[in-house]
């Protein structure tokens, strides 16, 4: 009895973790197969129309969603990604190579609240939204056209690069406190305005809702359209 009790303490914090995890879904609306990738999470490969659900416990580490495109992986997992490559590996254990359309998010922080951004700050590769499915707070949506619409310079497989990967630069990288926005940056900032452009970027894109909030993310959004209703008057006999 006594050894079961110990068992139980023992257990109780992890399941008082477990009530609290926050659900995240996952979902590729894309018309092309996309290998979802999450830390923590994994990976998964997600043709079009399917989904992915993982639980993220609440903890002082923050996590990030993205999706990899152009992938091929035998039956051990191993292989290669065009665009958010993390080491070869199907299930992700390191952060994905540029470019990549991030979810960054902190649960349960400061005051209760989770923290959320979608970061262009390694680049662009696949449309994505970002939004709450509870908790009543907004969500991100960055859906513009970059690969099309991407400078010559930035431009790479599959997507469009951030400057810092292509140039590397303190002006761009933000590797000291003098820095701010760039042509580059508002390049980005015009397309999404919601989103990180550039590491400095903090104030204007990072978002809250309430802790224990549940999410989704989708690749290629769909289009959301603003119906408009004009009314005619027919001149009177």
């Amino acid at each position: 009895m006594a050894s079961s009790c110990k068992l139980f303490l023992l257990l109780l914090p992890l399941l008082f973790s477990l009530s609290r995890a926050a659900t995240f879904e996952i979902a590729n609306r894309c018309p092309y197969t996309v290998w979802a990738a999450a830390i923590p999470g994994g990976g998964r490969r997600l043709n079009p129309g399917k989904t992915w659900t993982i639980k993220v416990i609440p903890g002082p580490d923050g996590g990030r969603i993205w999706a990899r495109t152009g992938c091929s992986f035998d039956g051990n997992g191993l292989g290669r990604c065009s665009t958010g490559d993390c080491g070869g590996k199907l299930e992700c254990r390191d952060h994905g190579q540029p470019p990549n359309t991030l979810a960054q998010y902190s649960t349960s922080q400061f005051n209760n609240l989770d923290l959320l951004a979608i970061s262009l700050q390694e680049g662009f590769n696949v449309p994505m939204d970002f939004s709450p499915i509870t908790g009543g707070c907004r969500g991100i949506r960055c859906a513009a056209d970059i690969n099309g619409q991407c400078p010559a310079e930035l431009r790479a497989p599959g997507g469009c690069n951030n400057p810092c990967t292509v140039f590397g630069t303190d002006e761009y990288c933000c590797n000291s406190s003098r820095c701010g926005p760039t042509n580059y940056s508002r390049f980005f900032k015009d397309r999404c305005p919601d989103a990180h452009s550039y590491p400095k970027d903090d104030q204007t894109s990072t978002f809250t809702c309430p802790g224990g909030t549940n999410y989704r993310v989708e690749f290629c959004p769909r289009t959301r359209f603003r119906v408009s209703i004009q009314v005619i008057r027919l001149p009177s006999e």
